[in-house]
């Protein structure tokens, strides 16, 4: 690539925040309920508290805001298959789950994780 040339090509990482001391709520939250395999941190980053997850190309990643504040409406929209049968797990599990309007080529669902986080899971149709 020409170093005059700039271009955004994709994303790395997704991060949400967190409370401090809460790992356990994330690890059970988007590692038990959502499937998401937890990775370890770096060293370097461990000491911050946290978790991160992957899956596939996604990696979301929760990090510690010690004056936290729930994000209501910015969100992740994770892909899944299996809409119907995860959003369930997550009404079994307590958590709270709403509808939205489907847009062309999705179903799609939100859940409110642990700390009042909005994510937004969609499966594609058709």
């Amino acid at each position: 690539m020409d170093t005059n040339t700039i271009e955004i090509y994709g994303i790395d990482h997704v991060q949400i925040a967190m409370p401090p001391g809460e790992e356990a709520q994330a690890r059970a939250f988007y590692g038990d309920i959502l499937g998401l395999r937890e990775v370890p941190k770096p060293a370097v980053l461990a000491g911050r508290g946290g978790v991160w997850f992957e899956q596939g190309t996604l990696k979301l990643h929760l990090g510690v805001e010690h004056d936290f504040q729930p994000a209501r409406k910015a969100h992740p929209a994770l892909l899944v298959h299996g809409l119907i049968a995860l959003g369930e797990r997550c009404r079994q599990a307590g958590y709270s789950v709403s509808s939205d309007v489907a847009l062309a080529g999705y179903e799609r669902l939100h859940v409110i994780d642990p700390f009042g986080n909005r994510i937004e899971l969609m499966e594609r149709i058709g």
